[in-house]
């Protein structure tokens, strides 16, 4: 579905992502781990068109998307959750829900779907969006990009800022649409549930991919556990 091949990515002259290479199969929950300023958010930037600085080949379907606008992805079926979630606080929930579906052809089939994923929203459809706590505002920026029916759903540190029960919730939310079928790549520091969650996964520092493997092999890699998981 999603091919990555030789990514370059740049800010101004400086070139902060090298030759990455990775892919997501349809279907697949692919993570992306990484400390801090590894170069994730570019990267993912890059490929749903926000950022244009870039050389190489990033392929969805087949078809070559680098240097496309960001509309014109969201209507070719990818959607990202950023990691500032990017919702509006003075609208209602419910309006910053529809605001996703604006290519959706039967929003109110979406919105069942989310009310179902995150009953939470459904109670407070009504509410102010600012007025939510952080976790029910990672779940409105999930839902808002639910809404559009992507293809390929890219999150961007979901648990950012979130407690362990909340973050918990929101990654049994993730596996059930895994479940549904959803194709996700998801970016994460949290490299214990990422893992878990997944079923292959990337290691990037320093704007390079240094490591790949199934998720499996990766919990259980030395180098992964001293890294990142305190072992």
């Amino acid at each position: 579905m999603l091919s990555v091949s030789g990514l370059n990515i740049f800010h101004s002259n400086l070139q902060v992502v090298w030759d990455l290479s990775f892919r997501v199969n349809k279907g697949e929950l692919v993570t992306m781990i990484g400390p801090n300023g590894a170069g994730k958010t570019t990267t993912v930037e890059t490929i749903v068109g926000l950022n244009k600085k870039a050389t190489g080949s990033i392929l969805f379907d087949g078809e070559s998307i680098l240097g496309s606008q960001p509309y014109d992805l969201f209507r070719k079926g990818l959607a990202l959750v950023p990691e500032k979630r990017e919702i509006f606080p003075t609208m209602p929930v419910i309006e910053n829900l529809l605001l996703g579906g604006t290519c959706n052809p039967g929003p109110e089939k979406s919105l069942d779907r989310i009310f179902r994923l995150f009953p939470i929203l459904n109670e407070r459809r009504q509410q102010m969006a600012g007025t939510l706590s952080g976790g029910e505002q990672q779940m409105l920026a999930i839902g808002r990009a639910l809404m559009s029916e992507p293809r390929l759903l890219i999150l961007d540190e979901p648990s950012t800022g979130l407690s362990p029960l909340l973050t918990g919730q929101v990654f049994r939310s993730l596996e059930q649409l895994g479940r549904e079928g959803m194709t996700i790549l998801l970016l994460e520091q949290n490299v214990r549930n990422a893992l878990a969650m997944c079923n292959r996964g990337y290691v990037l520092e320093n704007g390079r991919i240094v490591q790949e493997g199934k998720s499996k092999e990766l919990l259980h890699d030395k180098r992964i556990q001293k890294a990142y998981l305190g072992f």
